[in-house]
């Protein structure tokens, strides 16, 4: 914050410019003309306990008005759709043919392979794909 000050004052001391007598004296009428506010004592203003009274039964009023509102409403006639009886939950069964990996040469060699199973699994798609359309 000192910096700032300090680029501020010498920003300020730079500036030339010139005030006419008229422009002078309105500033210092306007400066003399101020004064500062009289500090208040911060206080909170009570109201008559007929406010607190009053709001309260408002309250209590509007919530007992409502409350007797839908109560008071009939029912409305709708027949219950009949539920439906609880179907048990039939998931196929998959068979799994899980087979060991056997790694036969490096690693490298094995991820260099796969890869090419992919593309050549990506090209038969696309062909199936181009035979279809």
């Amino acid at each position: 914050m000192d910096k700032l000050a300090k680029q501020l004052r010498e920003d300020a001391d730079r500036i030339e410019c010139t005030v006419s007598a008229e422009l002078d004296k309105r500033i210092q009428a306007s400066l003399q003309a101020t004064e500062p506010e009289a500090a208040r004592p911060r206080g909170r203003e009570s109201r008559p306990a007929l406010y607190w009274w009053a709001s309260s039964l408002t309250g209590v009023a509007a919530a007992v008005a409502i409350i007797a509102i839908v109560n008071l409403q009939a029912p409305d006639a709708v027949p219950e759709a009949p539920v439906p009886a609880a179907t048990p939950l039939v998931l196929p069964s998959i068979k799994w043919n899980t087979e060991t990996a056997v790694l036969t040469s490096p690693l490298e060699q094995e991820i260099e392979d796969l890869q090419s199973d992919l593309k050549k699994a990506e090209e038969a798609v696309k062909q199936d794909i181009d035979r279809l359309f």
